[in-house]
C-alpha cells in the first residue's frame, strides 16, 4: 500500500531517513571514541532499538521503568536510568531487572539511594550508579563542585557502587540559533569536566562520564573527558532541531498525515489532527524561534496556528492548490511527544509502506494493578 491510501490521522516514519540518522550518529560516536547509549524515550520502540544496536551501541538510556523492562525483555543487558527512582514498587521492579541485566542507577541525593541500598541488601545484590550533574537545565542534579560531597555521603551504602556521572543539557532546547547551541554545549562540557575533576581530586575513580542531547552531541564529542553520549531525538529529528540549524527539514523522518476536513474561510483550513497527534509544545522546553505547531511538508504557504484535541487550524498565507479532502504531512515540532501518541508507526520507503513499527514501551506499567 502507499501512504495516501491510509486513513487519517496516520503516523509515518521514513525508513531510509531513519537508517541514515541512526548510522550518522553511530559513526560520529565511533570517530570520536565515545560510547553511544541512546535515550529510548524518543521512540519507545524495541524495533528501533534493535536498529540502533545493529549500527553500534554500548547500551541504552531509559526514561521510565517500563522502558528498562522492555529493553531487558528484548535481550539488551546494558541499561542506564536517566532519573532517580524512589517509589519502592518501582525500585522492586528495577531490582528484578538487576537479576537479569546490568542496570546503572542515577542519584542526585540520598533518599533514593538509601531505599535502593536497603532493598538491594535484602536480595544480596549490588548496583552501580551515576551522580546526576546540573549542567544548566536546573532540573535534576548537583552542581559540579558538590559532586564529591554527594559521593562521600553515598559511600556508606555498601550495596551501591559509584560508576561515574551523567548530565543532560536540556537548556539547549531554548536555543534560537547554532551560536546558542554551542554555548549550551560549552556549559555541558564544562560541567562534566569540572565534576570529574572534583571527584578525582577527592579520591573517587570515575569510569563513566555521560552526557547527552541531540543538538550538542557533535560538540560534546570533542571533550576528552566525556566517555558516553546519550542523544535520543536524532532518530527522528523534528521542527525544533531544524529551527535552530541542527539539521535541515529533510532529515526529519517522522510525519503525521492529516486530511483537510473544512475550509471555513478563504484563508483557513481545518485538519483532522490536533494536539493528540502533534502535541502542544514548541520544542522540548519551549522555543520562541518556532512558528506554529508543526511544519506542513512541501507547503510553505500553510501555517498551523492552533490545535484543539482532534483538529488543527491552518492559516493559508499564500496561494495554494490544496482543497478540502486533500491530505498533507506534518513534521511535528517535537517528535518525541508525537511518537508517544500512537501505538505504531507506518514504516515507509518513498511512498510504499514497508513495515509496521510498534511503539511498545508507552505508559508507566506493564499491566494494570490488582485492586481486589
Amino acid at each position: 500500500m502507499v501512504k495516501r491510501e491510509f486513513s487519517t490521522p496516520s503516523f509515518f516514519v521514513d525508513l531510509d531517513i531513519l537508517d541514515m540518522n541512526i548510522e550518522s550518529m553511530a559513526e560520529m560516536c565511533k570517530k570520536n571514541n565515545k560510547e553511544l547509549w541512546p535515550m529510548v524515550k524518543t521512540h519507545k520502540s524495541m524495533q528501533i532499538a534493535q536498529m540502533q544496536a545493529k549500527k553500534g551501541t554500548a547500551g541504552f538510556l531509559a526514561g521510565t521503568v517500563l522502558e528498562a523492562e522492555k529493553l531487558v525483555e528484548a535481550g539488551f543487558d546494558s541499561i542506564a536510568l536517566a532519573y532517580p527512582v524512589v517509589d519502592e514498587k518501582n525500585i522492586s521492579r528495577i531490582i528484578e531487572l538487576l537479576k537479569k541485566a546490568d542496570i546503572i542507577l542515577a542519584f542526585d541525593g540520598e533518599n533514593a539511594a538509601e531505599k535502593f541500598d536497603r532493598l538491594l541488601a535484602e536480595e544480596k545484590i549490588k548496583a552501580e550508579y551515576l551522580i546526576i550533574i546540573d549542567s544548566g537545565l536546573h532540573r535534576l542534579g548537583v552542581k559540579s563542585e558538590k559532586s564529591a560531597e554527594l559521593a562521600e555521603k553515598l559511600k556508606k551504602y555498601d550495596n551501591l557502587i559509584l560508576k561515574g556521572i551523567c548530565t543532560h543539557p536540556g537548556q539547549v532546547y531554548g536555543a534560537a540559533n547554532m551560536a546558542e547551541v554551542k554555548k549550551a554545549a560549552a556549559e555541558e562540557v564544562e560541567a562534566v569536566e569540572a565534576a570529574v575533576r572534583n571527584l578525582e581530586e577527592n579520591g573517587f575513580n570515575i569510569e563513566m562520564a555521560a552526557t547527552g542531547s541531540t543538538p550538542t552531541a557533535n560538540f560534546a564529542a570533542e571533550s576528552d573527558v566525556i566517555t558516553v553520549l546519550r542523544p535520543g531525538n536524532y532518530v527522528f529529528y523534528d521542527n525544533m532541531q531544524a529551527a535552530v540549524g541542527v539539521v535541515p527539514l529533510e532529515r526529519c523522518s517522522l510525519t503525521v498525515m492529516a486530511s483537510i476536513i473544512s475550509q471555513p474561510a478563504d484563508d483557513l483550513f481545518i485538519l483532522n489532527a490536533g494536539s493528540k497527534c502533534l502535541g502542544l509544545d514548541k520544542g522540548a522546553h519551549g522555543n520562541s524561534n518556532i512558528k506554529g505547531y508543526g511544519v506542513v511538508k512541501d507547503h510553505p504557504e500553510l501555517l498551523i496556528t492552533g490545535l484543539s484535541e482532534e483538529v488543527a487550524k491552518v492559516k493559508i498565507e499564500d496561494k495554494t492548490e490544496l482543497k478540502v479532502g486533500d491530505k498533507v504531512e506534518i513534521i511535528p515540532n517535537h517528535s518525541c511527544s508525537a511518537a508517544n501518541m500512537t501505538d505504531y508507526l507506518l514504516g515507509c520507503r518513498k511512498d510504499e509502506i514497508d513495515e509496521i513499527i510498534y511503539i511498545d514501551a508507552r505508559g508507566g506499567s506493564r499491566k494494570p494493578p490488582e485492586i481486589s
